[in-house]
């Protein structure tokens, strides 16, 4: 199934692979030339009470304020961080070379867990939702890539947890006319006044596809872009300082399950990972990371 675009039993302990080093807030993918700004909780205070995340330079770390805790389903917090005024991207985003239009991300950090929004062409893709209060944090996310609600056709649902849907009814409300999607055995356990179309491997959203990835919760599904090498995993994964690492074993439901998604994920060979907590994308050896984590 194609979605067609709209124009207007082991509890191990998480592993961690990689070099431990920061990525800048405005990453370049290559010849692509992907144009990649992070909009969350940190950075400084302007004048008229909004923050800004400054924009790192060349062999600049930016400062990280995620914190790296990852809260269990059912007891999130409300999100309190204040819309963040980045600048947009000022590389080009990356082209699609079979349609010539332009696929951008943008990280929208809720403090301890993360949504993204996606820009192709006039139409755009919210990947999950935070916890309730999150819509205008998200509403800012749009913002920086010069779109608002009424530009988002989809919302994609990469699991359950609370803390990953507890913002739909706000986020249904403030675009409704939004296909939500979500993998087939979680749906059920997700409310919502609006019905959840089930996708899955071979689907596709916003030109991106589907990609099955079972274990931290039972139909966990996550986002890749081929052309770009964009991957947006939810919990199959999770990250900080530029180092992946396994979901806690604490939340997932199915450990064993969950490292052999991360090994099809790797097969993919992205360029870039998004995932739900805790901190921005990274770029640095993706693949060679998720492959590591694989097999250890």
């Amino acid at each position: 199934m194609t979605i067609p675009h709209r124009h207007h039993d082991s509890h191990r302990p998480p592993r961690r692979t990689g070099p431990m080093s920061r990525r800048a807030l405005i990453t370049n993918l290559g010849a692509a030339g992907l144009g990649l700004t992070i909009f969350g909780a940190c950075g400084g205070s302007d004048g008229d009470g909004a923050t800004t995340t400054p924009t790192a330079g060349a062999g600049t770390d930016p400062p990280t304020t995620d914190p790296p805790a990852t809260q269990p389903p059912g007891t999130d917090p409300p999100a309190t961080d204040v819309p963040v005024t980045d600048p947009p991207p000022t590389d080009p985003p990356a082209t699609d070379p079979a349609t010539g239009e332009q696929l951008q991300l943008q990280h929208v950090s809720l403090g301890f867990v993360s949504a993204f929004v996606l820009l192709r062409g006039n139409e755009a893709a919210v990947v999950d939702t935070g916890v309730p209060g999150s819509a205008a944090s998200i509403l800012g996310g749009l913002e920086l890539l010069g779109a608002s609600w009424s530009d988002v056709g989809h919302v994609v649902l990469t699991h359950y947890h609370g803390d990953h849907v507890g913002g739909l009814a706000e986020v249904i409300a403030e675009a409704p006319g939004a296909t939500l999607y979500g993998g087939e055995a979680d749906i059920a356990a997700i409310q919502s006044a609006a019905p959840i179309m089930a996708g899955g491997d071979g689907d596709e959203v916003l030109g991106l596809g589907v990609v099955n990835t079972p274990g931290h919760t039972p139909g966990s599904i996550s986002l890749f872009d081929t052309a770009t090498g964009i991957l947006v995993a939810g919990d199959a994964f999770t990250g900080m300082d530029g180092v992946l690492a396994e979901p806690p074993p604490q939340f997932t439901e199915d450990v064993d399950q969950a490292v052999a998604s991360i090994a099809k994920l790797a097969a993919l060979q992205p360029q870039l990972a998004a995932f739900g907590h805790t901190g921005p994308p990274i770029t640095t050896d993706v693949t060679a990371q998720l492959a590591a984590l694989a097999a250890s």
